[in-house]
């Protein structure tokens, strides 16, 4: 039997998604199982690693039930990155995930970075040192948990944690390394300096690979768990930002991928390895190449924060398409309702820890549409001032941008997006673009194309659909971004830091 499927696996913060794909991008059997989120203490975000694993069998089973697993010829992850979970020697967890979005360990960022060098990190790691980190819960862990820390065996991203139960096999990919801040991104090995400060050794780390490389097959209780054919051949992911830009096809100069998630991330494609604090550095699916990403934490997690807050209707939240229709009836601007939207920190370019949102402007004649509308603003002016800072290192235009995830079914935001940035908006063919993406790898790795760059070509691309800037309202939103939103946090950022550091 012909091996024309493969498998792209999106182990996301809230969802492990399994999508069989054919060889021109089609999705031909999916299933699907959700995570629940724990905050045990106010800043604290856990997850039972064991559900990762229960739910990539939920997933795939219901794949395998709708295809023969015969045709199958591998399978590639993306996941949820900086998430990490400390195993025994079994490979058991000892105690609860530690998710990206977990500000337990933000008061020892001072301590690192005065150790290591804010600038020095920033080159070893193509990152600027930030809560969402591994390197410092790690060390969090070395001081408030010393019995766990002890006993610690490894280390392990959701990657790593996810390939060790289905191959037996230690071992995570490059991808998945470098968002840890314990990784060299030019070496592409762990960092002697860098492990030194967290007090662990290279052995408390699986081994390294390339993306789309071939680390392992599954294991005959693997497979039977998974409804999978015992030796199945697993290949290297990546993280789910950079496995989405393989998905929307981005593996050279001129789009950019802009995934409307919990967080928001967009990324541009490099040849060079470049560092800045306009962004934070990644590997790319392409082999040499890298990706300049910026992270707005507060994403999607802000829009629902709005319908969970305001948005209810006889104490449910409502549905988002009441508050889109409404917000479409209002003018670009929202009649003067401005969001600067931090309600999650803020990474790139001013790298706050404590950074919280701003909504200025308000009136009396203002009501909850005009906040929704100013959120999806805000959003895109912040894209706005990503893509300028991007454009500004590398000399070059994006020319596009290329959206997925559950905001891109938004025909407003995109056409917001395309207004504000003054970049043509379209969406990608698929909404599970970094479960694409990792079937790319895996598409890749088995040989059924060249290389990765061959395999995006085939299997990734936008939909014929697009967006385009509207001049009126384009001019309206330069206006405010150039006289108003950029200004704005660096004005009051000062004040807003020590309030946070009072509350």
């Amino acid at each position: 039997m012909n091996h024309d499927l493969i498998i792209g696996i999106d182990s996301s913060t809230t969802a492990t998604k399994a999508i069989a794909w054919s060889l021109d991008g089609r999705a031909v059997a999916s299933g699907r199982c959700d995570h629940v989120v724990a905050q045990p203490r106010p800043g604290w975000h856990e997850q039972a690693a064991d559900d990762w694993w229960l739910a990539l069998t939920v997933a795939l089973r219901a794949v395998t039930a709708q295809v023969d697993p015969r045709r199958i010829a591998g399978l590639a992850i993306a996941h949820q990155r900086e998430t990490f979970v400390p195993v025994d020697t079994a490979g058991r967890p000892l105690i609860a995930a530690i998710l990206w979005m977990d500000d337990r360990a933000a008061s020892l960022l001072p301590e690192i970075e005065t150790a290591i060098g804010g600038e020095r990190f920033h080159r070893i790691t193509g990152k600027r040192l930030s809560r969402n980190l591994t390197i410092a819960k790690i060390c969090w862990l070395r001081r408030h948990e010393p019995r766990c820390f002890a006993a610690t065996r490894w280390y392990l991203d959701t990657h790593a944690y996810l390939v060790h139960a289905l191959t037996g096999q230690v071992a995570t990919s490059w991808g998945s390394a470098d968002p840890t801040g314990l990784y060299d991104m030019q070496a592409h090995a762990w960092h002697p300096d860098l492990l030194r400060e967290a007090g662990i050794a290279a052995n408390r780390l699986p081994a390294l690979y390339p993306p789309a490389a071939h680390i392992g097959r599954l294991t005959r209780e693997a497979a039977a768990a998974c409804g999978l054919p015992t030796g199945l051949p697993v290949y290297s992911g990546l993280g789910d930002g950079q496995a989405a830009g393989l998905g929307a096809g981005v593996t050279g100069y001129g789009p950019a991928y802009l995934s409307l998630g919990t967080s928001v991330i967009l990324g541009a494609h490099a040849d060079a390895y470049l560092v800045d604090r306009a962004f934070r550095t990644t590997t790319a699916g392409i082999p040499g190449a890298c990706l300049l990403e910026t992270a707005l934490m507060g994403g999607a997690y802000t829009v629902n924060w709005f319908l969970e807050k305001f948005g209810q209707t006889g104490g449910k939240p409502a549905d988002p398409a009441t508050w889109e229709a409404a917000a479409a009836e209002l003018p670009a601007g929202a009649h003067g309702l401005l969001l600067v939207p931090y309600w999650n920190s803020v990474l790139s370019p001013y790298w706050d820890a404590l950074a919280s949102g701003i909504v200025v402007g308000w009136r009396g004649s203002h009501g909850p549409a005009h906040l929704y509308r100013a959120i999806l603003e805000g959003i895109a002016f912040e894209q706005r001032l990503c893509i300028e800072g991007i454009e500004a290192v590398t000399g070059r235009p994006i020319e596009r941008l290329t959206v997925m995830g559950g905001g891109s079914r938004s025909a407003l935001w995109r056409q917001i997006l395309a207004d504000v940035t003054g970049k043509p908006v379209q969406r990608s063919r698929t909404s599970e673009a970094a479960a694409l993406g990792a079937g790319i790898l895996a598409a890749a790795g088995a040989g059924l194309f060249t290389g990765v760059a061959e395999a995006a070509a085939a299997m990734a691309g936008p939909e014929p659909g697009i967006e385009t800037p509207d001049p009126d309202r384009h001019h309206i939103y330069s206006q405010l971004y150039d006289e108003v939103y950029r200004h704005l946090f660096p004005a009051l950022q000062p004040a807003l830091d020590r309030l946070a550091k009072m509350g």
